[in-house]
Order: structure tokens, then C-alpha cells, then sequence
């Protein structure tokens, strides 16, 4: 079978709303599989959480599509100066390293792809068109450390990213690690 074809589309702020009928069904489907094993409470979080993120300033979502079948998403925002995201951590940090301004760090709260469509360049396509002209320094994201997860592990380390902590959002919750990319000068256009 030949490679398919895929594009991308993409939203920023609550024009990203009005896709959760495009991105709700893949939620469902692909973080049903283990090892998240998530069910009606994890979906319903998802929801709530997804209706509050997308009013954050400059909030993108991105949907992959071969034809009209939707293969995969990613959603994230530019952390606000007020972010907890590295207060989370159980490493310390310092203050430099964490501070927020809005435009410094993304914060991808999902990346995800279709069973049969991952291993060709989805995840990879979706990313760089969430990461597109937002301008920013770094890219940040929370994944799981399971063996399950070993191909994300290998994507996030073939793009460059690396881990600089953990957290565990909830006593009765899994590890997540924390990692990082940091963007080359021209990305973001900052002369350093």
C-alpha cells in the first residue's frame, strides 16, 4: 500500500470548541487503549478541561486527516505567567528556569493518533503544525513512562526532547515525565 495522503488543519482559541465533535471520538478510541485504560471519568475530565484550555490566549488545536476521516490531534497553549506546570514537578527548579511570560514555553496538553495510523509521520506533522508561528522558545509535554508508551518515547527523543522531571498529577495516579524541547533561535526569533 502506498503512503496516504494526510493534511492538516488547524484552529486557534475557541474556534478549537467547536471541533471537540472531530476530536471527542478520537479521545475516546485512542486513550481507551492501555496503558491509559481511560473510561467515562478520565473522558468527562478531558471535556470540562478541554472547554476551560481553549479560552487560554493563542490555544491551538491541529486534526490530521486522510480524506475526511480525522487520524489524529494535538492541542496546546503557550503557558501563562501563572502557570503551576513546573511547580508540579517533584524536581526543584529555579525561578529562571520557570518562569512564564505567554509566549515563552508551549505546553502540549495532546498528541495523539489513530492505531492504524501511527509510524507514518502523523504525530510528527501534527506537532510541527501546533509548534507553527507561535514564536516561542520551548515546548513542553507530560507523558507516561510505561513500556506501553516506548514509540512516544522514541519520537519525543528523535525530536529533540528531553526529560527534566516528573509529576504525579494525584496520589492514585500514574508517574508522568516531564519533558522538554528546546527551540533553535531562528523558531522563536530570539537573539539570546
Amino acid at each position: 500500500m502506498g503512503r496516504r495522503q494526510i493534511r492538516v488543519e488547524w484552529w486557534e482559541g475557541l474556534e478549537c470548541a467547536v471541533q471537540l465533535d472531530v476530536v471527542l471520538p478520537m479521545y475516546k478510541e485512542i486513550w481507551a487503549e492501555p496503558p491509559y485504560c481511560e473510561g467515562t471519568n478520565e473522558i468527562a475530565d478531558f471535556v470540562d478541561r478541554f472547554a476551560q484550555e481553549v479560552r487560554l490566549p493563542r490555544a491551538r488545536l491541529v486534526v490530521a486527516r486522510c480524506g475526511d476521516l480525522p487520524v489524529g490531534y494535538a492541542f496546546g497553549y503557550p503557558l501563562p505567567p501563572d502557570t503551576g506546570w513546573w511547580k508540579a514537578m517533584d524536581e526543584e527548579t529555579t525561578a529562571e528556569f520557570a518562569a512564564e511570560t505567554g509566549e515563552r514555553t508551549l505546553g502540549i496538553v495532546e498528541l495523539a493518533v489513530r492505531a492504524g495510523w501511527r509510524r507514518q509521520g502523523v504525530a510528527a506533522r501534527t506537532h510541527d503544525c501546533l509548534l507553527e508561528g507561535l514564536g516561542v522558545e520551548r515546548v513542553t509535554l507530560a507523558m507516561r513512562p510505561d513500556p506501553e508508551a516506548a514509540p512516544a518515547h522514541a519520537a519525543y527523543a528523535a525530536w529533540g526532547y528531553r526529560q527534566v522531571g516528573q509529576w504525579r498529577p494525584a496520589d492514585d495516579e500514574p508517574v508522568s515525565h516531564i519533558m522538554l524541547l528546546t527551540l533553535p533561535v531562528a523558531a522563536h526569533g530570539t537573539v539570546r
